[in-house]
């Protein structure tokens, strides 16, 4: 049996007494000190803190019944947020995994502490009676993060679970083990990064120690939970804000989130540990056909692979009040790009990104209320060293399709304290507020 689990008094009281987190409002560190959001580390996500703050000054106060939309709803941070505030929520995500993975974690928070136990118990168990098998591998990343001790022992872990155990308990074991693949790792592969075989850890978990400690940790999150009671639980819909959603018209009264940057960051290469151990991708080559076509367009790989023109997407009429400004940085960076050693696609990466988020403003105009208010934590970026107004344009996009204004608040500047920068143009990363 899993040891008796000690209620942490300490982080349910941080969720009720916040102080004004605005600073940090794009810190989604902070996350991995509170209940629930530490479950899981995506490498996107802002401030868990700083969203129950706004609902509560910003939200609750001016209404006593609203829903809150998240359209990249990433794992759910927002969501979370929602039903720890008591308001309806709900979130949008295209990511295949990161939606399975959220979808996991919002039935966890609602999931009996008794049955919990019984199950996490028995997988355990399972663990601890199952003879030694040596099993093999055809995936060289695997090899590559873990040792031969470790990746047997999750091997194991994931044999076990295949064979024995049904849906609804076998997506939450499934969710278990995905949670502590990166802790079990000997190699570089923290969330913010991509997979470094060549970086050793000082501090590595062995697969069961870190499965005992996970479940403890949900065990005691979702303990802390069990009193509280929620009229309105979150949903979160595998479902593409680019596009005409299956929504009310007028029937959303706030947007908080945060879209991918468009500064080359690569979302789907972010999973590709955790979805090659699941067998759901063999390699690198597969990312695009399962994972990022489906997703916004914020990295070059994705422009390049879809072969996008720029020309094409120039002549989108949607993309009209941006134009002049739009098609003049992106034939600069198609220029400068020829004399680059990576020739990276930024000129249709950076124009793809901006259709795809007037796609969403103009699905975001149909279903919110005329009085909605829409929050966008956002970055801007400069591809080769050429600066791209990010929060300028989104915000006449916005105005464009219908809303009535935008103004932009700055959280903190960027690209300050990295060595090895490759340009020295000032980033920013704020707030873009936006009027219905």
């Amino acid at each position: 049996m899993l040891q008796k689990l000690l209620f942490d008094k300490e982080d349910l009281a941080k969720t009720r007494s916040l102080p004004n987190p605005d600073s940090r409002s794009g810190c989604f560190v902070d996350n991995m000190k509170l209940p629930v959001h530490r479950w899981y580390r995506y490498s996107a996500g802002f401030s868990a803190d700083w969203v129950r703050y706004l609902l509560r000054q910003r939200i609750r106060g001016s209404k006593t019944d609203c829903t809150v939309l998240d359209p990249f709803a990433g794992i759910a941070t927002t969501l979370v947020a929602c039903n720890m505030e008591n308001i309806k929520s709900l979130g949008f995500e295209t990511h295949p995994f990161i939606f399975r993975m959220a979808e996991t974690k919002l039935g966890l928070c609602h999931s009996s502490t008794t049955a919990l136990t019984g199950l996490f118990s028995r997988f355990v168990n399972d663990i601890k009676k199952h003879p030694r098998v040596n099993y093999e591998t055809d995936a060289p990343l695997l090899e590559k993060c873990y040792t031969k001790a470790s990746l047997n022992e999750l091997l194991t872990m994931k044999r076990i679970l295949e064979t024995g155990y049904d849906d609804p308990e076998a997506r939450i074991l499934w969710f278990v083990i995905t949670s502590i693949l990166r802790l079990c790792s000997c190699v570089g592969t923290a969330q913010w990064q991509y997979v470094l075989p060549n970086k050793t850890k000082t501090c590595v978990s062995s697969p069961f120690n870190a499965l005992i400690a996970k479940t403890e940790e949900i065990l005691n999150d979702v303990d802390s939970l069990g009193s509280a009671s929620y009229s309105h639980l979150a949903k979160i819909l595998r479902a593409d804000s680019r596009y005409s959603l299956d929504l009310e018209e007028n029937s959303i009264d706030c947007v908080i989130t945060s879209p991918p940057y468009p500064n080359n960051y690569d979302y789907a290469d972010a999973t590709r540990l955790e979805m090659t151990f699941w067998g759901e991708v063999r390699g690198w080559s597969d990312l695009h056909s399962v994972v990022r076509r489906r997703l916004l367009c914020s990295c070059s790989q994705h422009s390049a692979a879809e072969k996008v023109r720029l020309s094409d997407i120039m002549r989108e009429s949607i993309l009209s009040p941006i134009l002049p400004d739009l098609q003049n940085v992106c034939e600069r960076l198609a220029k400068i790009r020829l004399d680059k050693g990576g020739k990276k696609t930024y000129h249709t990466m950076i124009a793809s990104y901006f259709l795809d988020l007037a796609h969403v403003f103009r699905t975001l105009r149909r279903v919110c209320r005329k009085k909605a208010e829409l929050c966008f934590v956002i970055g801007d970026s400069a591809p080769y060293g050429i600066h791209v107004p990010v929060e300028k344009w989104l915000g006449e996009l916005a105005v464009a399709e219908g809303f009535l204004d935008y103004d932009f608040e700055k959280i903190r500047d960027r690209n300050v304290k990295w060595k090895n920068r490759k340009h020295d143009v000032p980033l920013k990363e704020g707030r873009l507020w936006i009027q219905g």
